[in-house]
């Protein structure tokens, strides 16, 4: 199994990555295609995205600590989890139109949520 340090630092730089690019292209490809509330959330699913890329830090931080930790490796896993369903939600969403897509960003929320109480749990355990 590969070290969670290692797999969630490599998770996030390059979510991260993405995150900036899928910024980028909504700033200039997408500001003349979408209406002003789409760019909106377009801008909510980067920003989300972005803040929870970096999070993946955080809990590599945490299994750094504590490598034999099931709570910080399942934090690293449903935030990842949760980045994926509530960013991409938002992305397709606002550049498909498909509003059912809106159903599914509360649970990548409340995944998200919940990463980061399992991240504060692991690092409270001894």
């Amino acid at each position: 199994m590969p070290n969670a340090v290692n797999t969630f630092t490599v998770i996030g730089a390059v979510s991260a990555a993405a995150a900036i690019g899928l910024g980028a292209f909504g700033a200039h490809a997408l500001r003349a295609t979408l209406t002003p509330r789409m760019l909106e959330i377009y801008h909510t699913a980067v920003f989300y995205h972005l803040v929870h890329s970096l999070g993946l830090f955080a809990v590599a931080f945490v299994c750094s600590l504590k490598p034999q930790s099931g709570l910080a490796r399942a934090s690293g896993w449903a935030m990842a989890a949760g980045m994926l369903i509530f960013s991409g939600s938002l992305y397709l969403l606002t550049l498909t139109g498909l509003t059912a897509l809106g159903a599914a960003t509360p649970v990548g929320g409340t995944a998200m949520i919940v990463a980061w109480l399992l991240l504060a749990l692991a690092a409270l355990r001894k």
